[in-house]
């Protein structure tokens, strides 16, 4: 380390403790500087946390690189400074602050709500832990110009994040993310009282929980297909919040449903918030038999063979089910075509007159393409978008404003939007969407595997195989992802086959070529900032490899996506096939041997 890189982390540290007034985190900086320990002061100091359109993340701790009382006040003041200057009538239509249960989150929300407090803006701030899909649904109930949720979702305890909504009720996209950022470098100096929590009787401050409660499930009622089968399912079923916010919620969702209260039984011992998620590792419902330990002795205990989990803010959920003697984890993808299919039948029964045309369910481009085979069977819209709710709620409510009907969207990394009146996903909707569905299988005598057998049967096997590459080198995934783009060693020549079967379609988000439309250019967004290469093959397999924004891994998603009419005694000879392709293709165009890239540890 140089003298002049020393000196930047010198000035960076004075700053800091000029600013701060966390007694702990000044200490801690306090005593590194002491020590003149510039390693660990540089790296908490030189790179400042980023505002993206999923507002910012990050490791918890002192410096302007983490998650502190000073840098979410210096976003708050960036975040309140923008919303000024676009929206006029902010003053009078308010924002709303909602936390998890992790540490810091409250303090955290109750610190940004002061700053917009000073500046005369209403503040409607939840008193209690809530569910982060309560966030855009207030904003569109309330009439709010924006919402802010502190959590860090399913990330690992020393997380923590901030996620920001706009007012139209969806995650903020560009530019937004940007003029934002701008503005935070405007505001860094804290406001005077800044570290002080507001005063709970001032009159610009409420609580909105129970109107937005009382709001939001009498949606949830008012949505229910058949609540006379939902008063008649009488098998248990076990869900577990993670340690986070869901339980309560959940619960209420439950027997607004319909479903009798004694049939939901949670796992005691993550039922209640828990900032250390003392009893997993990673509180994700996606990294399965780790993660639903609990789940699966609690359910063999009660003789149950469903299992619903949410992640701790509650805006996911995971679907595991008893198949023999053997718990079978539902993908994203798996309990997306379920969603779709039940959203799909119920609303067209309920709905005889609405045209086809004018029915809309979107997914991202990374997730199963099950959605376009459903809608395009009789004629509705799908629409696929890049990865993120951020897209899917933004164009949700385009559509809804061209009075069409979005019945349903979701992403393979169990995120699920069921119906419109949250534009993000939502994990406690979800989990009446599925008990629904559970209820009317079990008057068939049928399980959720028989059903999506049956959707595969009639609508084609659709069947993934995703994973991923670990590369530290930014540079090698450049020259990785510029190989395929000029295949035959020129530009645009990407590969015609792959595993030995044709490439029939092409599609580069990152250059914004489309070898489907006719002058060549894709239809969605591009960035050049990262790379995401699609190929679509002639027997119905599509391979979309693609990099990551925050982790150094090279990523595939793969879906076979088969004729309807294969029979099941089929089914392993396209998995396989996808599989030896799969194989191929990472050889042919990731080279892990020759670029010394790892596959994902098992």
């Amino acid at each position: 380390m140089d003298s002049e890189e020393i000196n930047k982390i010198k000035e960076l540290t004075e700053q800091w403790l000029s600013w701060d007034e966390n007694d702990k985190s000044k200490a801690e900086v306090s005593e590194l500087k002491i020590t003149q320990d510039w390693d660990k002061l540089g790296k908490i100091m030189l790179k400042r946390l980023e505002f993206g359109t999923a507002g910012i993340r990050g490791r918890m701790g002192p410096g302007f690189g983490q998650m502190n009382d000073l840098v979410i006040i210096q976003v708050t003041q960036g975040l309140k400074n923008y919303l000024l200057r676009v929206q006029e009538d902010i003053k009078t239509k308010g924002v709303v602050y909602g936390y998890d249960g992790r540490y810091n989150s409250e303090r955290w929300a109750k610190l940004a709500a002061g700053v917009f407090l000073r500046e005369n803006i209403p503040v409607y701030l939840f008193k209690t832990t809530t569910p982060t899909p309560f966030i855009p649904f207030a904003i569109r109930q309330l009439g709010l110009s924006a919402g802010v949720m502190v959590t860090a979702s399913h990330n690992p305890k020393w997380d923590n994040g901030y996620k920001v909504y706009w007012d139209n009720g969806s995650q903020i996209l560009s530019p937004h993310d940007k003029e934002i950022q701008k503005e935070i470098l405007n505001s860094l100096e804290p406001e005077s009282g800044a570290f002080q929590e507001p005063d709970p009787s001032n009159p610009l401050l409420s609580d909105p929980m129970d109107r937005v409660n009382n709001s939001y499930f009498q949606v949830v009622q008012d949505k229910v297909y058949n609540m006379e089968m939902n008063q008649k399912l009488n098998i248990p079923i076990v869900y577990t919040a993670m340690h986070g916010v869901g339980f309560p919620y959940v619960y209420q969702s439950w027997i607004k449903a319909g479903f009798k209260a004694d049939l939901l039984h949670s796992v005691a011992e993550q039922q209640d918030p828990d900032p250390e998620f003392s009893t997993v590792d990673f509180p994700n419902p996606e990294e399965g038999k780790t993660a639903l330990t609990l789940s699966f002795k609690t359910a063999d205990e009660l003789g149950s063979r469903y299992i619903l989990a949410n992640d701790p803010d509650a805006d996911r959920l995971g679907v595991a089910q008893k198949d023999g003697d053997n718990w079978k984890i539902l993908s994203g993808n798996e309990i997306g075509a379920l969603l779709g299919w039940w959203h799909l039948k119920i609303f067209q029964e309920k709905n005889p007159d609405v045209s086809p045309s004018d029915i809309y369910m979107l997914a991202s481009t990374v997730s199963s393409k099950i959605l376009n085979t459903l809608t395009k069977k009789i004629g509705a819209n799908f629409i696929e978008t890049l990865t993120g709710f951020k897209h899917m709620g933004n164009i949700s409510h385009k559509l809804i404003g061209e009075n069409k009907h979005v019945l349903f969207a979701f992403e393979e990394a169990i995120g699920f939007m069921c119906g419109s009146a949250v534009l993000d996903k939502d994990g406690v909707s979800a989990v009446a969407k599925i008990g629904e569905l559970i209820a009317y299988l079990e008057e068939k005598n049928l399980t959720l595997i028989d059903q999506l057998k049956e959707i595969y049967m009639e609508y084609g096997y659709h069947y993934t195989l995703n994973s991923y590459y670990l590369c530290y080198d930014p540079e090698l995934t450049n020259k990785i992802f510029n190989r395929i783009r000029a295949f035959k060693g020129e530009p645009d020549t990407y590969p015609e086959s792959l595993g030995g079967v044709a490439v029939v379609n092409i599609r580069d988000l990152t250059t914004g070529y489309d070898s489907s439309t006719p002058d060549k250019k894709a239809t969605l967004p591009t960035s050049k900032s990262s790379h995401m290469i699609t190929f679509w093959l002639e027997n119905g397999i599509v391979i979309t490899l693609r990099t990551s924004g925050t982790e150094p891994k090279i990523k595939y998603y793969t879906e076979y996506c088969a004729k309807p009419g294969v029979p099941q005694s089929e089914w392993a000879d396209l998995e396989a096939e996808l599989a030896k392709i799969v194989d191929e293709t990472v050889e042919s165009l990731l080279q892990p041997a020759i670029n010394n890239i790892k596959p994902k540890p098992n």
